[in-house]
């Protein structure tokens, strides 16, 4: 069998279908759409489109605020964790310069005289690096929206 043969009996059958269940009764009435019908369903149409639009600029402003804000807090946190590695270098490395002096202690007064100079130094730089991750663990200051708008 053919194409032409098929598509001829596929449409006889339609046909005859169409006949058989009357289907013609089912069809839309041709009619006429009201004007107050057809501005009241632009005007929805329309409002539709203005929600969308604002939607769009509302998303849009807010994934732009949340991809800065994750910027700032992976800088942050990136500053943050190479203090901490640097601190962490700083006090051991202060850590083996006192265990190597204590090697060289003569009496028991030259011990307390280097551990006391030791904790205070240490002390001192231990209040210094507090200072320095608290600066940096404060969040920065937040900007208005129109000034992140403005970036």
């Amino acid at each position: 069998m053919n194409e032409t043969t098929i598509g001829a009996s596929k449409a006889k059958t339609a046909k005859h279908m169409t006949d058989w269940f009357d289907l013609s009764q089912y069809e839309m009435p041709k009619m006429e759409v009201p004007a107050d019908f057809r501005a009241m369903t632009d005007k929805g149409v329309a409002h539709a489109r203005d929600t969308y639009v604002k939607a769009k600029a509302a998303s849009e402003e807010a994934a732009d605020l949340l991809e800065s804000t994750y910027a700032t807090v992976t800088k942050g946190t990136t500053d943050y964790n190479l203090k901490l590695i640097e601190i962490a270098r700083i006090n051991t490395r202060a850590a083996f310069d006192y265990a190597h002096e204590l090697l060289g202690v003569k009496s028991p007064s030259q011990f307390i005289e280097l551990s006391t100079v030791h904790m205070r130094k240490q002390f001192d730089l231990i209040t210094a690096q507090n200072k320095e991750l608290c600066a940096l663990a404060r969040m920065p200051k937040y900007r208005t929206r129109n000034e992140q708008l403005s970036k």
